[in-house]
């Protein structure tokens, strides 16, 4: 099976899309997570330069709307817009953590049909805010709808949770085995990014991450998966933590995301040990 090292393009500061997606492909990422252009001739751009580069592509898709037909309007418009280019799948960010169940299962269900019906795969995103923010809701939508599957993002939970989510194991098996990517970002029991994961501070932090990926790595090389995508997403500010007053990040966004990319190659890298 392949680990595919995918990179965020959020906060990168590069002046043209060429110098980002040339940037993330000389630095060893296989490919990159994007909202993509609105404008016709920028997408045609980007997947020409995509495949020029030679990089992967996940789109990510963020329901618009406050109500849920505002919603399952903005998913199939977005969804649709995504067909003109190669995708491993469609990261999808929807719902709201204040809707009842009923609202947040029944976007969830219509965005799975409309992209059976377009043909492509999209997951669901563990995701303040949304309709999987917390472990609670989730639960209760995979028991509605036990065929989704999630890109794992368990930073959110964390701060959801205020905790490393110790007394939640059931909840991440459930979602283990329903994850198809990663997204990289460590959290804390305060904050969904703890403020530098090379820190010693946050060892405890970063090792629980990474012991959830190993399970998901684990659980694909055992299914026989061809590949599994893992993203590096630290954010930038407000996401990086800023100095008082001058807004100056802590740390660097780039680095980080190199080093969880060059982190993870080194201890996912001998698969058979998993």
């Amino acid at each position: 099976m392949e680990i595919k090292y995918l990179c965020t393009m959020w906060g990168m500061e590069q002046p043209t899309l060429e110098s980002k997606l040339n940037l993330i492909k000389d630095t060893g990422f296989d490919g990159v997570e994007m909202q993509i252009p609105h404008n016709n001739v920028e997408q045609k751009m980007l997947g020409a330069l995509l495949n020029e580069i030679g990089l992967d592509l996940v789109v990510q898709v963020r329901a618009d709307g406050s109500t849920v037909d505002q919603q399952i309007d903005s998913l199939e418009k977005e969804l649709i817009r995504t067909l003109d280019l190669k995708t491993l799948f469609i990261n999808v960010h929807c719902g709201k953590d204040y809707w009842p169940l009923v609202e947040n299962i029944r976007v969830i269900s219509t965005a799975q049909n409309i992209a059976s019906t377009l043909g492509i795969k999209i997951l669901h995103e563990t995701h303040r805010a949304r309709a999987t923010f917390c472990t609670t809701s989730t639960m209760a939508i995979i028991k509605a709808l036990p065929e989704i599957r999630f890109c794992a993002d368990f930073s959110h939970w964390c701060c959801v949770h205020n905790s490393l989510l110790q007394d939640q194991q059931d909840s991440i098996d459930r979602v283990i085995e329903r994850s198809d990517y990663i997204h990289a970002r460590v959290g804390s029991a305060t904050s969904p990014q703890v403020s530098d994961p090379r820190a010693t501070e946050w060892k405890e932090a970063v090792d629980a991450h990474v012991r959830w990926w190993e399970r998901i790595v684990k659980h694909h090389k055992n299914s026989g998966s061809a590949f599994l995508p893992i993203c590096s997403e630290f954010g930038p500010p407000e996401y990086m933590v800023t100095l008082p007053s001058t807004g100056k990040p802590i740390a660097d966004q780039w680095d980080i995301n190199c080093y969880m990319k060059d982190m993870l190659k080194e201890r996912l890298g001998n698969l058979d040990s998993l």
